[in-house]
C-alpha cells in the first residue's frame, strides 16, 4: 500500500497563520474534487479561520475524561474508517491526554499516513526537539510539548508560514490571536519583537537545513555530482601547518563579501595514519574556524586532491581555498603538487590559491627518525668494505662454474642485505662498488675498467638500477614498518589514556599522570600566563610570568624554560616536561597530549563555571517563572475589582441595591485573592531568603481550622466538613502561618474536588505529633509527580490559566517545615488526594517537645 504523504506548515510563533494556511489549502483541494476532511482543527476562537471551516465535512472528535475534566482529543480510528484522501490535522506536537491509544498526536498522524492518508498539518518551531532549549533562554518559557525534529524533517512537504514580527503584534493588539484579557501579558512577555525575531530566524535557519538536505537527496537519486550553486558554500583545505591560520581568515573574508555563505575547514589524513601535521596546529585551526561561525571536517584519504574534491562536491562547495605550494621549484616540475592538481581537475569550483610566509620559506621538513643508528649504519658500511672483496674472491674461485648473470644475483643479495642492516645509503655504496668489482673482475677484458660485450654492459647497468630500486623500497619498507609500529605504540597510549578518562578519573590529572610514566619523567607540569594580564601593542608580558595550572610528580617546573622539554600550546599554555630530554620522534604524541591537556582544563573550568552558576540559573529560572505567571494572575483579580469599582462609579447606569451589593462583593473578593496571592509571593520570597519571621506558641487545632475555613467564605463553610477531636493536645506553631498553610491547601482542595463532595478535615495524634487531614475526592496526583507539584509555579496537569500562580503548595510545605513539621502527601481512600500536616505537640515547658 502506497504510504500518504506530510504536509507541514511550519510557523515562528502562534498567530502567525498556520492553521488558517492549512485550511486554505484544504479547500483549495476540496473545490478541486480531492476527498478532504478535517481530522482535527484548534481555530482558538478566530472568527477567519473558522469561517473556512463551512462546508467541511469535520470528523467529531474522541470524548476524554481525566482527573473529573473533559478533553477532546484526536479520533484516529474515525478517520481510518471514513478512509479519505487527505486529512487536515492541526498541533502535531500535542501532547495526547493520558489513557489514549497514543502519547502523541504525531503518533496518530503516522497510523494515517501508514494507511495511504495524506496529512496536511501544523507545528511551531519552539516545538522542534533539538530548538527546545533554544527557545527557552529566548523566550524564557519552557515549552511541554516537544516533537522529534526527525518527524517534521520525513516530512514530504515544509512549508514556511511567515510574518514579520511588527505585523504579528499588530494582529495580537487588534484581538485576532488572544482574547483581549490577554492580549497585554502576551504583548509584553512571549510577543516581544526580540523574541519574534529570534524566532523567525531560527524557523528560516531550520527550514534552510531542510531544503538542503532535499536539495542533497535529489542530486543523489538523481546521480548529479557537480556542483549547483543554490547556496555559496566555501571550503578552506587545512594541511596542520602554521599557515592555516593565513587560508582560514582569507577564507573567512571571502565568505563575509558573500552574504549568506557558510564557512567549512577540511583537514584530510592519510589513511595510513603518517601525516605531518601538527595535532596542536589542527587544534587551533578548529578553534579559529569554530569560533568565526565555521564547521571543522576530517577526512580520510591517501590522494589528498581526490578526497579534498570529493569532499567538497559531497557538500555542494562553490569555492575551494588552498594555500600555494611550499616545495621547491624544482620538485613542483619533477611533479605537480597539490594545489595544480586540485585545481586541474576542480570543475566548476572556484580554487583560490592563497600566498603565504611558509611558502616563500619553503618546507621545513621534520627531522625524520630513519629508525636505523648510526652504529648500525657505520657498521653496513663496515661489512660492505669487508664483505664484498670476500665475495669477489670466492666468486673468481669459481669462476668456471658460474656465468655473469649468477655473478650478479651473488652481489644483488649482498646490496639487498646491506640494505636491510644499515638502510639506503651504505645500499648504494654496496650497489656501486658491486658494478666497479663485477667490471673488473667478471666482464671481459679482465681487470680493465672497459666491457667489450653490450649484453654485459646492459646486464651490469640494469643491475646497478635493480640495486638503487630494491635498496630503495627495502629502506621505505623498514621506514614505514618502524613508523607504523611507532604510531601503533601511541595509539595505543592514547587509547589506554582515554579508558581511564572514561573510567572517570580527573581528565588534566590523568593526562599528566599517563604522560610522566608513559615517557619515564621526573615530573610534569602544566603552565599558564595569566589571563588578566593586560597585553598592548606597547606593553608585553613578561616571559617569567606563568603560574602552575597543574602538575605531577616530583619538582615541577615553574617557567617552559626549566624544562627539559617544553610544548608550547598556544600563547597562553605549555607543558613542561622534567627529567630527560625526549627525542623528536615522540614530538607528535607529545603534542597530542599537551592539547588533551588544554581541552581538559577548559573543560575543567567550564564545569566550575557551571558549578558557580547553578544556583544564579535557579534563581534566574524561579524569577523568570515569577513573572510569566504573575504577569497574568495579579492582573486577573486588579481587572476583576477594576471593573466593579468602574460599574459602580458610572452614574449612567441606576443600579439595584442587589445589583450594587453584587458588584461590591465582586470587587472585594478580588481584592481578597489579590491579597492572598500577594502575601503568599512576600511569604515564599522570605523563606528562600531564611528573613521569614515565626513566633511559635500553643495552639488548638479546634479554633484555628474553624477560622481557615471561615476565610474561604460561604463555599468552604457549605463543602468542607471538619471533624477535630475535643481533647486533640495543643501543637506547636505560629497561628498567622498554620491559618495561611489550612487556607490555601483547603482551597487548593475545594477546586479540585468534584462537585456534590466535600472536603473532610480531621485530626489525630500520634506520639509526640498532631497530624491534621485534609482529604478531597479529586483526581489525586500519581505518585510519581507528588514530589513535582510543591515546586514553586507548578499546577500540574491544570490546564487553566486561572487559578493561581502555582504557589499554594510550595509555600505551604515551606512554611510547614519552618514550623518544625511535615507536609505529606497521600492517596484518600476511594480515590483522592489527603495532605497531611505533621507538627509537634507542645511540651508543657513551653517547647515543641
Amino acid at each position: 500500500m502506497r504510504r500518504g504523504q506530510l504536509r507541514i506548515y511550519l510557523g515562528a510563533a502562534p498567530g502567525v497563520g498556520k492553521t488558517y494556511a492549512m485550511l486554505g489549502e484544504g479547500r483549495r483541494r476540496l473545490e478541486r474534487g480531492t476527498d478532504v476532511v478535517v481530522g482535527y482543527v484548534e481555530t482558538h476562537g478566530r472568527p477567519r479561520t473558522a469561517e473556512l471551516l463551512d462546508g467541511m465535512e469535520i470528523i467529531p472528535r474522541r470524548q476524554m475524561t481525566y482527573r473529573g475534566a473533559r478533553f477532546t482529543e484526536l479520533d484516529a480510528d474515525a478517520v481510518l474508517a471514513r478512509s479519505p484522501q487527505v486529512a487536515l490535522v492541526d498541533e502535531l506536537a500535542h501532547t495526547n491526554v493520558p489513557g489514549s491509544l497514543n502519547a502523541k498526536r504525531w503518533q496518530d498522524v503516522e497510523r494515517l499516513l501508514d494507511a495511504g492518508i495524506d496529512v496536511i498539518s501544523t507545528v511551531n518551531i519552539q516545538h522542534l526537539e533539538s530548538l527546545n532549549d533554544v527557545v527557552e533562554r529566548i523566550t524564557g518559557i519552557t515549552q511541554r510539548e516537544t516533537i522529534p525534529d526527525e518527524v517534521v524533517r520525513r516530512a514530504d512537504q515544509v512549508e514556511l508560514v511567515d510574518m514579520a514580527p511588527e505585523a504579528l503584534r499588530r494582529r495580537m493588539a487588534h484581538g485576532n490571536i488572544y482574547a483581549p484579557e490577554k492580549v497585554d501579558a502576551a504583548l509584553s512577555n512571549y510577543f516581544r519583537v526580540g523574541n519574534l525575531t529570534a524566532l523567525r530566524e531560527l524557523a528560516l535557519l531550520w527550514l534552510a537545513g531542510k531544503v538542503d538536505e532535499q536539495l542533497d537527496r535529489y542530486r543523489t537519486d538523481h546521480g548529479i555530482g557537480g556542483t549547483w550553486e543554490a547556496r555559496e558554500r566555501i571550503v578552506v583545505a587545512l594541511t596542520g601547518g602554521q599557515e592555516g591560520e593565513t587560508l582560514i581568515r582569507r577564507a573567512t573574508r571571502i565568505a563575509a563579501r558573500t552574504k549568506g555563505a557558510d564557512l567549512l575547514a577540511v583537514h584530510v589524513a592519510r589513511g595510513d595514519g603518517l601525516t605531518g601535521a601538527r595535532p596542536a596546529d589542527l587544534a587551533k585551526q578548529r578553534e579559529i574556524i569554530e569560533g568565526l561561525g565555521g564547521t571543522y571536517h576530517q577526512v580520510v584519504g591517501d590522494d589528498v586532491p581526490k578526497a579534498l574534491l570529493e569532499f567538497a562536491r559531497a557538500v555542494n562547495a562553490t569555492q575551494l581555498v588552498l594555500g600555494v605550494s611550499r616545495r621547491r621549484p624544482l620538485a613542483q616540475l619533477l611533479r605537480p603538487g597539490i594545489g595544480v592538481t586540485t585545481t586541474a581537475l576542480s570543475g566548476s569550483i572556484d580554487v583560490h590559491m592563497v600566498t603565504h610566509d611558509q611558502a616563500r620559506q619553503g618546507i621545513r621538513r621534520p627531522t625524520r627518525d630513519r629508525g636505523v643508528t648510526l652504529g648500525r649504519r657505520l657498521g653496513a658500511f663496515a661489512l660492505s668494505a669487508a664483505g664484498l672483496p670476500l665475495l669477489t674472491y670466492a666468486l673468481t674461485q669459481v669462476r668456471e662454474d658460474f656465468s655473469l648473470p649468477s655473478d650478479i644475483l651473488f652481489f644483488l643479495a649482498a646490496v639487498v642485505g646491506i640494505a636491510l642492516l644499515g638502510g639506503l645509503w651504505p645500499a648504494l655504496f654496496t650497489a656501486v662498488a658491486a658494478f666497479l668489482l663485477l667490471n673488473w673482475y667478471f666482464t671481459p677484458p679482465y681487470h680493465q675498467w672497459t666491457i667489450t660485450e653490450q649484453e654485459n654492459l646492459v646486464a651490469l647497468a640494469v643491475f646497478v638500477l635493480v640495486g638503487i630500486a630494491v635498496s630503495a623500497v627495502v629502506d621505505r619498507a623498514a621506514r614505514r614498518s618502524r613508523e607504523a609500529a611507532e604510531l601503533g605504540a601511541e595509539a595505543e597510549v592514547l587509547s589506554t589514556l582515554a579508558g581511564n578518562v572514561l573510567r572517570g578519573e580527573r581528565a588534566l590529572d590523568t593526562l599528566l599522570a599517563r604522560l610522566r610514566e608513559t615517557f619515564a619523567l621526573t615530573s610534569v607540569t602544566l603552565l599558564e600566563h595569566p589571563a588578566d594580564q593586560p597585553v598592548t601593542p606597547d606593553t608585553q608580558r613578561d616571559p617569567d610570568d606563568w603560574r602552575i595550572v597543574a602538575t605531577t610528580g616530583g619538582r615541577p617546573c615553574t617557567t617552559p624554560e626549566e624544562g627539559d622539554t617544553t610544548i608550547p600550546v598556544g600563547d597562553d599554555l605549555a607543558l613542561a616536561l622534567r627529567g630527560r630530554t625526549l627525542p623528536a620522534r615522540d614530538r607528535r604524541i607529545l603534542e597530542a597530549f599537551a592539547v588533551q591537556a588544554a581541552t581538559a582544563l577548559r573543560q575543567q573550568r567550564l564545569e566550575a563555571e557551571a558549578e558557580r552558576a547553578r544556583p544564579l540559573e535557579a534563581v534566574d529560572k524561579m524569577r523568570t517563572a515569577l513573572l510569566s505567571a504573575v504577569s497574568h494572575d495579579l492582573r486577573t483579580p486588579l481587572a476583576s475589582a477594576m471593573a466593579a469599582v468602574d460599574s459602580l462609579h458610572n452614574t449612567a447606569i441606576d443600579w439595584t441595591d442587589e445589583e450594587r451589593a453584587e458588584l461590591v462583593d465582586t470587587a472585594r473578593q478580588s481584592l481578597e485573592r489579590l491579597d492572598r496571592l500577594v502575601a503568599n509571593l512576600l511569604d515564599m520570597s522570605r523563606l528562600q531568603a531564611g528573613a521569614l519571621g515565626m513566633m511559635a506558641q500553643p495552639l488548638a487545632l479546634d479554633e484555628i481550622v474553624p477560622r481557615a475555613v471561615d476565610d474561604l467564605g460561604d463555599q468552604a463553610r457549605q463543602h468542607v466538613t471538619v471533624d477535630i477531636p475535643a481533647d486533640l493536645p495543643e501543637i506547636h506553631a505560629d497561628p498567622a502561618l498554620l491559618e495561611r498553610v489550612l487556607v490555601n491547601l483547603i482551597s487548593n482542595a475545594l477546586r479540585y474536588s468534584p462537585t456534590g463532595t466535600n472536603v473532610l478535615v480531621t485530626a489525630g495524634a500520634h506520639q509526640d505529633r498532631v497530624e491534621l487531614r485534609i482529604a478531597d475526592r479529586g483526581p489525586g496526583i500519581p505518585a510519581a509527580d507528588r514530589d513535582r507539584v510543591f515546586q514553586p509555579f507548578q499546577r500540574l496537569d491544570d490546564r487553566d490559566n486561572h487559578t493561581g500562580v502555582g504557589l499554594g503548595l510550595a509555600l505551604s510545605r515551606g512554611l510547614i517545615e519552618a514550623m518544625g513539621g511535615e507536609l505529606i502527601p497521600e492517596d484518600t481512600p476511594g480515590g483522592g488526594l489527603t495532605m497531611i500536616v505533621a507538627l509537634s505537640v507542645h511540651a508543657p515547658n513551653g517547647a515543641a517537645s
